[in-house]
């Protein structure tokens, strides 16, 4: 495998930052060395992973390799997702209408608010007492 051959790709959600690697094989994905399967037991985390190759019909074309870290399991795959419809758009820049109609190419900006000095939490307040 050259380095030509691979493409990268950077993802991005809530705290969690995946790197991802792409390069031509038979669809084999490891996570933190670890196999998808593994690493993601949630169908639903597994299925966001997938979704990339699902919607350009590229599923068992490429081998991905992803170095993963911060956040919880959610945030981690759909940053995973974000980095490799990045790394996709570097092999063929013709699937940038098919990533961009199912925003996988969009960075989910939400992040949590912080907790406020003399408050429980971002939001919440202490109950209020008028005597």
């Amino acid at each position: 495998m050259s380095q030509s051959a691979q493409f990268l790709g950077t993802g991005r959600r809530k705290t969690a930052v995946a790197r991802v690697r792409l390069a031509p094989g038979n669809g084999n994905i490891q996570i933190n060395k670890r196999p998808l399967e593994g690493y993601f037991p949630v169908e639903s985390h597994r299925t966001a992973v997938h979704q990339p190759f699902v919607v350009t019909a590229t599923l068992g074309k490429y081998d991905v390799f992803i170095s993963v870290k911060g956040g919880g399991p959610n945030g981690q795959a759909v940053a995973c997702q974000h980095g490799i419809a990045r790394a996709l758009l570097l092999v063929d820049a013709a699937l940038r209408p098919l990533l961009k109609a199912e925003k996988l190419l969009t960075r989910d900006s939400r992040m949590r608010e912080r907790k406020k000095y003399g408050q429980p939490g971002a939001r919440k307040r202490f109950q209020f007492s008028k005597r």
